[in-house]
């Protein structure tokens, strides 16, 4: 089992994964921002309901699921990975842009 939390001026990066021989069997990795006093989640890649998939996550509590189309959960969590180091800002701005509607 594999945990790391990273937490940088307003930043945080949650990462949760379960390896067997190799193999990971399960993960949740997570992007978190902090607005006015309080940490929101803000995308979240994860395992549950037996698929890996991607949570893009709302102020207003919405969560939009959206299945991530690779099987293997090695490389699912890879592409996770990338993609949350990679678009951060990029959903930072989404979410507060949805906030405002």
């Amino acid at each position: 089992m594999s945990l790391f939390f990273l937490s940088v001026k307003k930043i945080r990066y949650r990462h949760y994964h379960l390896r067997i021989r190799g193999e990971i069997i399960d993960f949740v990795v997570q992007y978190e921002t902090f607005i006015n006093g309080k940490w929101f989640s803000v995308v979240r890649y994860d395992t549950s309901h037996g698929f890996a998939h991607r949570d893009i996550l709302s102020l207003k509590g919405e969560k939009r699921k959206t299945p991530i189309f690779v099987s293997d959960k090695n490389d699912a969590l890879t592409f996770a990975e990338n993609d949350i180091k990679d678009n951060w800002e990029v959903y930072k701005q989404r979410f507060i842009q949805e906030a405002k509607r």
